[in-house]
C-alpha cells in the first residue's frame, strides 16, 4: 500500500508590529529638554526633585551630565537650582522650597497643570472631586495636593461602592493623566450609577499621548503572539500597555528597559511580534529590540500608525527667562528621543 505524502504547512514568516506613536509625548520631551538645558545654563550639580520621567535610562543618563535626583525638597541645599518634575508637584513643595531660597524651575506637563487648575476651580465652587488614579503616584499626590479636603482618590471600578460625598448634587470626576482609558470610562460609569449628577471634567483629563500609544496597542494586539512593551516598572503609562494588549488579545505580554532583559524564550511558537514603548522612553531602546529581534528572524516590520502628533510644549517660564538673559535665544523644544545614549 502507498502512502500519499502529506503536503508540509506553508510556513509562517516571523515579523514585527511596530505602533506608531509611540515613547516620548511632548511632556516628557519638555522635561527631559528642560534638565538638559538647565545643566547646560548653570553647569551641574542641577537637582531634580523625584525622577523627571519614569523611565530608568533617561535618569541614568541625566545623572552622568550631573543631574542629581533626589526624593524631597529638604535634600537640597539652600540657594540651589531644583527642577520638578513632569508629574508635578503640590503647592506646599513650592512653598518648601522658597523656605530654602532654592531656584525653582517647574517642569510639571502642561496637561498635568490642567488638571490641577481643575482641581482648584472644582474646589473653590465647594465640589467633591473624586480623583480617578493610583494611590501614591507622584502626579496624584501632586494633584490631591491642591484641595485635600476635597479630593477623595478611586482607584479602580472596584472601589466605587466605598465613595461617600458630602452632596451628590456636586460631584465631578477627574483623572490622573496615563491610565488605561477603557478602566478609567469603567469606573466613571459606576460612579454615575451611584451618583447620577456626576460632572465631567471640562475636557478629557488622560493626555493624547496615553490615549494613542493604547490605541495602537489595540489594533495590533488581535494579530500579536508576543507584546513588548518597551518601559519601566514605575512609568503608569507603559504598566497600562502591557495590560491593554492582553486584554485586546496579544497571547502574551511583557515589559522591558532594555533589549538584554527580553527572554529569548519568549518567542518560542511566535510568528507576530508587536513592539511599542511608553511615553517616557527614549527611540534608542526601542531600536534596540528591534535590532535583537531582526537578529532572531524578526526582520520584517510593519508600522501600525494609529495617529499623528505634533504637539509641543514650550520651556518653563523660568528657564526660558534665563536663557534669553545669557543670549541663547534657542529656547524651544526639539524632539529627539534618541538623542539620549
Amino acid at each position: 500500500m502507498t502512502s500519499t505524502p502529506v503536503a508540509a504547512a506553508p510556513s509562517r514568516t516571523k515579523r514585527v508590529l511596530l505602533a506608531a506613536p509611540r515613547g516620548y509625548c511632548a511632556g516628557v520631551d519638555r522635561a527631559v529638554v528642560t534638565v538638559q538645558k538647565a545643566l547646560d545654563l548653570y553647569g551641574p550639580p542641577v537637582y531634580v526633585r523625584k525622577e523627571i520621567v519614569h523611565n530608568k535610562h533617561v535618569v541614568t543618563t541625566l545623572e552622568k551630565r550631573g543631574a542629581i535626583f533626589v526624593e524631597e525638597t529638604d535634600e537640597v541645599p539652600e540657594g540651589a537650582t531644583v527642577i520638578f518634575s513632569a508629574h508635578g508637584v503640590a503647592p506646599v513643595v513650592h512653598e518648601e522650597a522658597a523656605a530654602l531660597k532654592l531656584k525653582t524651575i517647574d517642569a510639571t506637563c502642561p496637561l498635568v497643570t490642567k488638571v490641577h487648575r481643575e482641581a482648584v476651580r472644582f474646589a473653590s465652587d465647594d465640589f467633591d472631586i473624586l480623583l480617578i488614579g493610583h494611590e501614591g503616584h507622584e502626579e496624584v499626590v501632586g494633584t490631591a495636593g491642591e484641595a485635600p479636603e476635597h479630593i477623595t482618590l478611586v482607584q479602580s471600578p472596584d472601589h466605587v461602592d466605598e465613595v461617600t460625598v458630602r452632596d451628590p448634587e456636586k460631584v465631578v470626576w477627574l483623572s490622573q493623566t496615563t491610565l488605561s482609558v477603557d478602566e478609567t470610562m469603567e469606573t466613571v460609569r459606576r460612579l454615575r450609577e451611584k451618583f447620577p449628577k456626576l460632572q465631567d471634567p471640562p475636557s478629557d483629563d488622560i493626555c493624547y499621548a496615553t490615549q494613542n500609544r493604547q490605541l495602537a496597542v489595540k489594533q495590533m494586539a488581535p494579530d500579536t503572539d508576543l507584546m513588548i512593551v518597551v518601559g519601566s516598572r514605575n512609568s503608569s503609562n507603559s504598566v497600562r500597555l502591557v495590560e491593554v494588549a492582553l486584554e485586546h488579545g496579544s497571547r502574551a505580554g511583557h515589559l522591558v528597559d532594555y533589549a538584554d532583559e527580553i527572554d529569548e524564550s519568549w518567542l518560542d511558537g511566535v510568528t507576530t511580534v508587536g513592539v511599542t514603548s511608553g511615553a517616557s522612553v527614549p527611540e534608542v531602546l526601542v531600536r534596540d529590540v528591534l535590532d535583537y529581534l531582526a537578529a532572531r528572524g524578526y526582520e520584517d516590520v510593519t508600522a501600525v500608525q494609529a495617529a499623528q502628533e505634533s504637539l509641543l510644549f514650550a520651556l518653563p517660564n523660568e528657564l526660558r527667562r534665563d536663557l534669553k538673559l545669557a543670549g541663547n535665544g534657542d529656547d524651544k523644544v526639539r524632539h529627539d528621543a534618541g538623542a539620549l545614549r
